[in-house]
């Protein structure tokens, strides 16, 4: 599995990814930093990347139907973190393997102990 990384996520939650085992495309290493959301969608259909981001707006499942992706995964992140604090929300995720396996398709939002899965 191929994870895509927004740009509202530290540099370092690539890193966690890879730790993991798995691929990590970082949207500021293939130009898409200031990409609108419409086009980094696109791009992970079409890449078949599973996409993780902090904030919303890809929890839209009217306007990002999750069966349309290889999953979407969206931290919960309270505004005044570190960076420490989101890698570490993403590597407790990330260990859960049961609930990666089932991400092709589905919405999973992830906050401390907690991850709920939508289709």
């Amino acid at each position: 599995m191929t994870f895509l990384v927004d740009a509202d996520l530290p540099r370092s939650a690539a890193e966690v990814v890879r730790r993991h085992g798995y691929h990590a495309v970082d949207v500021r290493d293939i130009g898409l930093r200031h990409a609108d959301d419409s086009v980094i969608a696109s791009h992970a259909q079409r890449e078949h990347q599973c996409l993780v981001r902090g904030d919303f707006d890809f929890a839209d499942i009217r306007n990002y139907p999750p069966q349309q992706y290889a999953g979407i995964v969206v931290l919960v992140i309270p505004p005044t973190v570190t960076a420490t604090y989101i890698t570490q929300l993403l590597d407790n995720f990330l260990v859960q393997q049961t609930l990666i396996a089932q991400l092709p398709g589905k919405l999973a939002i992830v906050e401390p102990g907690r991850v709920r899965l939508r289709s």
